[in-house]
């Protein structure tokens, strides 16, 4: 009764942590394309730019990690290997964190972000080896 009862846990965890990740992807799709306008570059300088005005603009996301990735990571982590479920939670966070830098940037009134940077930093679960959360943050300067 316990071996069926996890497997459907699993099996739930899986159906709906799948349709979040799609879904997500496709938001992101669309706010990448609303917002392509905007050039970003990790040069730390482009030569004519002198004149242009400059500000901080940032992007901060906190995507939470689900049960199925857990125990998928934690099934791969003792076999070895690549864990290509935390892959997908990391370019997820990536992806919504340049997303809502660019859309501060916008607000500005700016067509390119240089120097952009990118930090991470995972939050904890209940046990002290698991991922709870991922952080990122997004930063650059916003030129207009």
């Amino acid at each position: 009764m316990g071996l069926l009862l996890s497997t459907l846990v699993v099996l739930i965890g899986l159906f709906f942590g799948l349709r979040a990740d799609k879904k997500h992807f496709q938001y992101l799709k669309s706010q990448e394309e609303a917002f392509a306008d905007i050039t970003l570059l990790n040069l730390k300088r482009i030569d004519g730019l002198e004149t242009a005005q400059g500000r901080l603009v940032t992007g901060n996301v906190v995507v939470a990690n689900d049960a199925f990735k857990k125990f998928l990571s934690a099934l791969l982590m003792f076999f070895g290997g690549r864990i290509g479920v935390y892959e997908t939670l990391m370019e997820r966070a990536r992806r919504e964190a340049l997303v809502r830098m660019q859309k501060e940037a916008r607000n500005l009134g700016a067509s390119k972000i240089i120097n952009i940077r990118i930090e991470t930093s995972t939050i904890k679960g209940n046990t002290p080896k698991s991922i709870g959360s991922i952080e990122m943050l997004a930063y650059g300067t916003a030129i207009y």
